[in-house]
């Protein structure tokens, strides 16, 4: 049913054409032009939408390279908010890569020299003891928040204000992946400074030009930001993006337990890898406690992974310490074990006794893992040694090379499928075209968080969730791993096809839903039909009528 808004509750004119979230271009009928002042400022043809959408790709996909097609993306989601996601919803596979991984990291990278409009919000260093009247400046009610302070970007590194890319894009994924509104869709940078001497020379910086805040006065910035979050918007949810290990861990546990917050980078990575891995685990029949999984990588995904697989074996029975055993990290300095010092609260888990090892190809033969996990932006970090090993050792190895952008990756599909004679259970964090391998089409999927996310957020939308847990990751993975079909797996898919990801979101949002009532962590009754409840806040993205 078409969704019907008064026209007396509207801008007219200009103004209205100028309001994304409203505007509907060629596309207001000849009565609703006539009723909110437009005659004559469109052209005489009313389009469809249908039409408008055809329109538009053609003209992207005349556009030579993806930074252009994204900009030309860009530039349709500031004028018609309604239609962009139209156009993404209807082509995700073909979009996605453009709007968010791999596009999105050069997006950032070149962010001051692309600027063409304000989207969400920036709070600097210099806003302290005035953040909560700056958030009133948002002209609209936010219901989520992807905050990020950019220090680090996807396997960037510090990008700075030019981080802006990756919530502006995460809150994107959130409508076109789950539904939600993107009225209630909030991004903002907390803009600390910069330590990237690149950008700090770049003539068109759009940040603050000075080194990183840290210590106190960063953390007093962060808690001055939540505490006006939360009066300025009731309810709301943050999620944190992108920020460096040293402060994501740590603002995670400070904020986890006071506030609905979760951090995608942590929590999302992992549900989504997990997911990915109860598919590998039908292939081989065997269960999580039976593997020994080894990451390249001991940061927020690697320990945020290790965190989720202990969970999911510890819900089959297994015992906490049993779990954790199964478990391996390797950082920069190489294998972390129990006599090294120094180590980050997060890596103490999983330090294991064993002799030092100093390679990532020494370990894989040392400890004899039936799963690698590259999660370090380490760019070709599985060699073919590497690969070579894991398929000398499993009949069927487990490899997922997680980390983006594209040229961060630990390995391409094709290098993981040929290495492995085409046994390698893969799964990718940037996308990868169908490897013709031994006689086969294989079909690697990408392990992109934005399966989890959009649905987890749209069943807390809906239930009015009060807090976020590790529980409610643990039932979307479950849900995302239930909806690979015998078909994905025959060719080596081990997450669903991407256009699947919004009905997808919806019954993980439904899964997330049951967690929340049963936990007691909803601020509304529980209704009696919970689809219901979610399917009433998934967004329309045909356009309503005025009349």
């Amino acid at each position: 049913m078409t969704k019907k808004i008064n026209p007396d509750s509207v801008e007219h004119g200009i103004a209205l054409l100028q309001n994304p979230l409203l505007n509907k271009g060629t596309a207001f009928s000849e009565v609703e032009r006539d009723a909110l002042g437009l005659r004559g400022l469109l052209p005489p043809h009313v389009q469809t939408q249908d039409e408008q959408v055809a329109r538009f790709l053609e003209n992207m996909r005349r556009l030579p390279d993806p930074l252009d097609k994204f900009m030309a993306l860009t530039s349709l989601h500031d004028r018609n908010e309604a239609l962009f996601f139209r156009v993404v919803c209807d082509n995700l596979d073909e979009i996605m890569p453009l709007i968010y991984t791999p596009t999105v990291g050069l997006a950032c990278q070149r962010f001051g020299h692309i600027f063409q409009r304000h989207r969400g919000m920036f709070i600097s260093i210099n806003d302290r003891g005035r953040i909560a009247d700056i958030l009133r400046n948002w002209p609209h009610k936010a219901g989520i928040i992807v905050v990020t302070d950019g220090e680090r970007i996807l396997g960037l590194g510090d990008q700075g204000a030019n981080g802006m890319g990756i919530p502006v894009g995460k809150l994107s994924l959130y409508t076109a992946c789950a539904g939600i509104d993107p009225a209630i869709c909030l991004p903002i940078t907390l803009d600390m400074g910069t330590n990237n001497e690149t950008l700090l020379a770049d003539p068109y910086y759009v940040g603050l030009r000075r080194h990183r805040v840290t210590g106190a006065a960063y953390d007093e910035l962060v808690d001055e930001f939540i505490t006006a979050a939360i009066e300025v918007f009731p309810n709301v949810i943050i999620q944190f993006e992108d920020f460096a290990n040293h402060n994501a861990f740590r603002l995670l546990e400070r904020y986890r337990d006071k506030i609905c917050t979760f951090n995608d980078d942590i929590q999302g990575t992992a549900a989504v890898a997990l997911s990915a891995m109860l598919s590998a685990l039908r292939v081989k029949g065997t269960r999580l406690i039976d593997e020994t999984f080894l990451f390249l990588g001991a940061g927020e995904a690697a320990t945020g992974i290790a965190d989720l697989l202990v969970a999911a074996m510890v819900a089959e029975g297994a015992e906490l310490e049993v779990a954790r055993q199964r478990c391996w990290l390797v950082d920069s300095k190489g294998l972390v074990v129990q006599s090294r010092t120094g180590l980050a609260a997060q890596k103490l888990p999983y330090a294991h006794p064993h002799a030092q090892v100093d390679d990532f190809l020494t370990a894989v033969n040392a400890l004899q893992p039936t799963a690698i996990i590259g999660v370090a932006a380490v760019g070709g970090a599985f060699t073919t040694e590497v690969l070579e090993a894991m398929a000398a050792i499993n009949p069927l190895p487990i490899v997922f090379a997680l980390s983006n952008p594209t040229s961060k990756a630990e390995c391409t599909a094709e290098e993981a499928y040929h290495a492995t004679q085409g046994r390698a259970l893969f799964a990718c964090g940037s996308p990868f075209a169908p490897v013709q391998c031994c006689g086969k089409t294989l079909v690697p999927r990408q392990g992109n968080n934005s399966y989890i996310f959009p649905g987890l957020g749209l069943g807390a939308i809906a239930c009015g969730a009060t807090r976020i847990t590790d529980e409610m990751f643990l039932a979307a993975a479950k849900t995302l791993a239930a909806y690979v079909t015998p078909a994905d797996l025959m060719q080596g898919s081990l997450l669903p096809p991407l256009t699947s990801v919004r009905e997808v979101s919806v019954h993980i949002a439904v899964a997330v839903a049951e967690v929340i009532f049963e936990r007691g962590l909803a601020s509304c009754s529980r209704p009696e039909n919970l689809m219901e409840l979610v399917r009433a806040h998934v967004y329309d993205t045909h356009y309503p009528s005025y009349i």
